[in-house]
């Protein structure tokens, strides 16, 4: 997934209509009444008012990859579904399947939705607010017309403040029976259950990130209170700029910011974990749900920073689960990342990366990733909106991987030990004849080779799940631990076969 901003320059305002002046109306002559001056006949009234205003007009062609839930090749990520993170470009979803051209991990999402936070800043295309300080605004441009509308306010506000008075001092007494409430906003208590109650109880325990390189990119993006500690569970692609050295902070919604570092990253996986630095020791973390028990229709509300608007709450619904998405900034050093993820209605936007994705209770069923994207929108920096779909990485999975993170750094992936093809397709995920760079397809001793699975084969089910292509098994296998045994349906030479596979494990992005 990935994640971006945009842009339109602002028109000026049409000038105001002129307002009419009454002119005296001109009485017929006649005679006087009785015991009074005669009337004379008013001047003839212009046609026009001199000096009146005038009115206002207003990559395919590869046909292998590494291993599924193993290495994948680094290329440039054709578009897509994109993060949402700091990056400041857009691109446009592209099917799924496309292949990289090396044998470098991770491959190239075939299809690539938006990061929702803008992703790794620079030049990277991401989901999320560009982190930089803003330019001046030039004098007499929207700066001026947003100022001439402020001071027409404020006139308006006075005269319309100055008349009520009169009128209510000329009322008094005059027996209204008008009521007003004695209490305050603040007073007002939610119900449970409420989107109001489930978003003043889970603000509190979300946090605005801002992630600087070295050399002063990065991008903004948001993440939440994972445990008492000071953990932050956020995407991998929020954080990514500051990796190598880099600044990072963790603002919350009263204000208070604190220094962070990274406790441990996955690229593959989209999740990261950070920690802040003299954490508070009233940190509330937020429940955690089943994304297993998730139906389609399930009431969503995801907290962000969209744009660079921190603790913005939004509401959806689940529109879909099990959605295969392979997700990249599309930079050329981008790695992918896949996920069988839960697509949600809610409006996703860059800066939303990381942040949580809440069922109608507040717990948390998802990391909200990335976007699908047209294209580039109207806003100015080349960056897409939320266009109704939105990709969140399910909680138990992403569970598991922070756990890993917080406990050795390090993230740990299921693989099968074959590589497959990312072409596009909607038979299935072949094996291919040869590995990345060159090695075998099949890992000799590896869990395909135990289970009898050759170069050609097309896998078709991982358990009850559809297979259609490359990348929906590597998203349906990073949902399994490593040990877990899975059966394959695959088809060799036009028959179909089933056999039970147990599942090995790779260490680290690399």
């Amino acid at each position: 997934m990935s994640t971006e901003n945009e842009g339109n320059a602002v028109p000026p305002a049409p000038s105001a209509p002129p307002v009419p002046v009454a002119s005296p109306t001109a009485s017929p002559q006649g005679p006087a009444p009785e015991g009074g001056a005669p009337t004379a006949p008013l001047p003839p009234v212009p046609q026009g008012r001199p000096g009146a205003p005038e009115q206002g007009t207003a990559p395919a062609g590869q046909a292998q990859q590494p291993h599924a839930g193993g290495p994948q090749p680094s290329v440039p990520a054709p578009g897509g579904a994109q993060p949402y993170g700091p990056a400041p470009q857009a691109h446009q979803h592209q099917p799924y399947g496309t292949p990289a051209p090396d044998g470098s991990w991770p491959p190239p999402p075939p299809a690539t939705p938006a990061y929702a936070d803008g992703g790794s800043g620079g030049a990277h295309a991401g989901w999320g607010s560009s982190y930089q300080q803003p330019a001046p605004e030039a004098r007499g441009g929207r700066g001026g017309l947003i100022a001439a509308v402020l001071v027409a306010a404020l006139v308006a506000g006075g005269l319309g403040g100055g008349l009520g008075y009169t009128l209510a001092k000329d009322n008094d007494g005059s027996g209204s029976t008008t009521v007003s409430s004695d209490s305050s906003a603040s007073q007002v208590k939610r119900a449970p259950g409420t989107i109001a109650n489930v978003a003043s109880r889970a603000l509190p325990s979300t946090v605005t990130i801002e992630a600087e390189s070295n050399s002063g990119e990065g991008g903004t993006g948001t993440g939440f209170v994972f445990d008492t500690q000071g953990h932050i569970v956020t995407n991998n692609h929020v954080v990514a700029d500051a990796v190598d050295g880099g600044r990072l902070t963790a603002t919350f919604p009263n204000g208070k910011k604190y220094n962070a570092e990274i406790v441990g990253h996955a690229q593959g996986y989209d999740v990261a974990v950070i920690k802040l630095k003299n954490a508070p020791s009233d940190l509330k973390p937020l429940a955690l749900g089943n994304s297993d028990q998730v139906a389609v229709g399930d009431e969503t509300i995801a907290i962000g920073a969209p744009f660079g608007l921190s603790n913005t709450v939004t509401t959806g619904i689940i529109s879909a689960k099990n959605r295969p998405v392979a997700s990249s900034d599309g930079s050329s050093t981008s790695k992918a990342s896949y996920m069988s993820a839960l697509q949600t209605d809610a409006s996703i936007n860059p800066g939303n990366s990381g942040g949580p994705l809440l069922n109608a209770s507040g717990a948390v069923i998802g990391i909200n990733s990335a976007i699908q994207s047209t294209g580039s929108g109207g806003f100015g920096s080349g960056q897409s909106g939320s266009i109704g779909l939105g990709f969140a990485i399910p909680i138990n999975q992403a569970k598991y991987v922070a756990q890993q993170l917080i406990k050795t750094g390090k993230p740990v992936y299921a693989k099968i030990g074959a590589s497959v093809s990312l072409e596009d397709s909607t038979d299935g995920a072949k094996i291919t004849d040869t590995g990345a760079a060159g090695a075998a397809a099949v890992e000799s001793g590896g869990p395909a080779d135990k289970a009898g699975l050759k170069p050609g084969d097309v896998i078709t089910k991982l358990d009850d799940m559809v297979v259609d292509s490359g990348p929906t098994l590597i998203g349906d296998i990073w949902t399994h631990q490593p040990g877990d045994k899975v059966e394959i349906t695959y088809k060799r030479g036009g028959q179909e076969h089933t056999v039970d596979l147990t599942l090995g494990s790779r260490i680290g992005d690399n």
